[in-house]
C-alpha cells in the first residue's frame, strides 16, 4: 500500500486538527485530578471562579471577563450539592463583576453551616473582596492584593457623585447629577448593609472582632480611594479581617492550568524552577580604579 503526497498532506492536516482538542482534553483531566486531589487532602468541596482576559478565536480581540448570573448559577449549584457539614473552600482570581451575582453567591456562602475558606493567589478586587468577606477565613498569597467595595454608577464612583453634590450649589447642578447622586446615596446605603451583614456572620463562629466592623465598612465602602486600590495582606490585617497568609503549593498547581491565553510572544518568560542558593561572587582584590573626578583632575 503506497501514499502520495497527497494523502500524507490529509493524514497531517487530520492530526493537526486533533491536536488541539486532544490538548484541551489532557489539560481538562490535570484540573479534575488536581482538584480532586486537593478535595481529598482539605476534605473539602472546592469551587474555582476563576476570571482572565481571554481573546475571540478568529479576530483575537480582547475580552475580559468577570463574575455573572451564569457563575453564579453554577456556585450556587455547587454549594446546594454540599453536604451541610463539609467545609467549602473557594479559590478566587477575579476582578469581580456584577452586584447581583456576586451578592447572591456571597448569601449561599454565609448560610452554609460548615466552615468557609476562600482562597487568593494573586487577587480579588470589588466583587471578588465581597466573596471573600463572606468566608470564615481568607488565605492569600503574601503578594495578593484584595479591593475597595464601594459602589460604580456607569463609569463614576457613587461616593465622587455625591461630593459634587455637596461641593456645588444646587442651583448650579443639572437634574441628572441630582438623580445620579440620590441613586448613588442609595447604593452606598445598600451595600453597606450587605458588607454589615456578611461581617456578623457567627456560623460557625464570629470571624470579625464586632468592634471592628464599623472601621471595615467605612474604609471598604466610602470611596476614601480609587476602586483599584490594592489593599495588601498588611492592611486587611489590620482592618481586622480574619487572613492567613501562605497558599499551598497545589493552589499554585491549578492556577498554571487556568493560563492566560498567548496572543504571540509571551510577555513574561522565566525558568520554572527553584534556585538553589549561590555562593557569593568573592570581592576584588588589588587596587580600585581611580574615580572619574580624580581621572580627569577635577
Amino acid at each position: 500500500m503506497s501514499f502520495s503526497i497527497f494523502d500524507l498532506f490529509w493524514v497531517f492536516l487530520i492530526i493537526s486538527s486533533l491536536q488541539p482538542v486532544l490538548q484541551r482534553r489532557q489539560v481538562a483531566s490535570r484540573r479534575l485530578q488536581t482538584l480532586k486531589a486537593f478535595e481529598r487532602e482539605r476534605k473539602s468541596r472546592v469551587i474555582l471562579l476563576i476570571h482572565r482576559q481571554e481573546s475571540l478565536s478568529l479576530l483575537g480581540i480582547p475580552l475580559s471577563r468577570y463574575i455573572t448570573i451564569e457563575d453564579s448559577e453554577q456556585v450556587l449549584r455547587a454549594i446546594r450539592l454540599t453536604p451541610p457539614d463539609t467545609p467549602i473552600d473557594l479559590i478566587l482570581h477575579t476582578p469581580g463583576g456584577l452586584v447581583l451575582a456576586t451578592e447572591q453567591i456571597a448569601r449561599a456562602l454565609i448560610r452554609h453551616p460548615a466552615k468557609v475558606t476562600v482562597f487568593v493567589p494573586h487577587y480579588a478586587m470589588s466583587g471578588g473582596t465581597m466573596l471573600a468577606l463572606a468566608a470564615d477565613e481568607i488565605v492569600m498569597d503574601a503578594n495578593a492584593v484584595l479591593g475597595p467595595v464601594d459602589p460604580q454608577l456607569g463609569n463614576f464612583p457613587a461616593a465622587s457623585i455625591l461630593n459634587v453634590v455637596q461641593e456645588k450649589p444646587i442651583e448650579r447642578i443639572d437634574d441628572q447629577t441630582l438623580i445620579m447622586a440620590d441613586l448613588s446615596r442609595k447604593a452606598i446605603k445598600q451595600v453597606q448593609r450587605f458588607v454589615r451583614t456578611l461581617l456578623q456572620d457567627d456560623i460557625p463562629k464570629q470571624k470579625v472582632p464586632l468592634e471592628k466592623i464599623d472601621l471595615i465598612i467605612e474604609t471598604l465602602t466610602t470611596g476614601q480611594v480609587t476602586h483599584d486600590y490594592p489593599i495588601t495582606v498588611e492592611e486587611a490585617t489590620g482592618l481586622g479581617l480574619p487572613i492567613t497568609v501562605g497558599l499551598p503549593l497545589s493552589i499554585y498547581d491549578l492556577m498554571e492550568l487556568y493560563p492566560q491565553p498567548q496572543g504571540g510572544r509571551p510577555s513574561v518568560q522565566y525558568i520554572p524552577m527553584p534556585y538553589a542558593p549561590r555562593p557569593a561572587l568573592p570581592e576584588p582584590k588589588g587596587r580600585p580604579l581611580p574615580e572619574a573626578d580624580s581621572v580627569s583632575g577635577r
